[in-house]
């Protein structure tokens, strides 16, 4: 099903329960699609009320801000917060840590006062309602879980994650650095848009040799940019057809009780 457009909703009045904002990955980056598809069909498959911007949604700014161009991001803010105040949203809900993180802790400074959550915690608020269930005839599995920085370290999630994955019956094998001693996957402070410093390791390679020797058949992580981080260290470690790279949503619409 495609999604609802805020624009075409207000125009006959009606108002979703949560905005979905897509954000550049989930609209662009073909990996990161599969997510926005996945989540969508969550959503669609309970009954859940929402809409997405469309076209007018533009990039938080989080890149441009990240790497100096503060004017950027302000004209990006602005635009943005105009946009979600015209529809009166209240409600908003990322795949993305990054545009969640800008959402949620930059744009109050531009008038945007939101209630913003993460798709993580989003989808361990709708299992413990009981809006979304799982099945439970699954065998246990082991897997690794990777703490995305602007999740985690930036914003305190660490248990919802877990909990959707305990519900999904995983079994999460913990890395030597996770939580609050998580490794970054190389990509953060827009390092995902710029080349690699000559004679240094690269971050993400570091991160995929930890995870190969969890002997592990998959890594889980809640993030586009560490998806495709992973990705691409787990395939310069020879690991790619060992280890699946997936996202949390990914795994929940594998799972749903129909």
């Amino acid at each position: 099903m495609k999604p609802e457009l805020m624009s075409a909703l207000a125009a006959n009045g009606q108002k979703p329960d949560v905005l979905f904002w897509v954000g550049c990955a989930g609209s662009y980056d073909a990996r990161a699609q599969r997510v926005t598809r996945a989540f969508c069909a969550i959503l669609d498959e309970i009954g859940y009320s929402y809409a997405i911007l469309g076209d007018e949604e533009k990039c938080t700014g989080d890149p441009a801000r990240r790497a100096g161009n503060e004017f950027l991001f302000q004209i990006l803010a602005l635009q943005n917060v105009a946009t979600l105040n015209q529809y009166e949203v209240k409600k908003i809900v990322c795949t993305c840590p990054h545009c969640y993180n800008t959402l949620k802790n930059d744009y109050p400074d531009f008038g945007g006062q939101y209630d913003v959550i993460h798709h993580a915690a989003f989808l361990d608020q709708l299992i413990s309602e009981g809006r979304l269930r799982l099945k439970t005839s699954v065998s246990k599995e082991k897997v690794s879980y990777h703490d995305s920085c602007y999740l985690g370290r930036a914003n305190g999630i660490y248990d919802a994650p877990r909990n959707v994955l305990s519900a999904l019956r995983k079994d999460i094998t913990e890395m030597e650095r996770s939580r609050e001693r998580g490794l970054c996957c190389g990509a953060g402070g827009c390092q995902m848009f710029k080349e690699e410093e000559a004679g240094n390791k690269r971050i993400n390679r570091e991160r995929a040799e930890e995870i190969a020797r969890q002997n592990t058949t998959a890594v889980v992580a809640n993030c586009p940019f560490c998806l495709t981080m992973l990705s691409d260290g787990l395939k310069e470690a020879d690991s790619a057809e060992r280890v699946m790279v997936y996202d949390l949503a990914e795994l929940v619409l594998q799972n749903l009780q129909r």
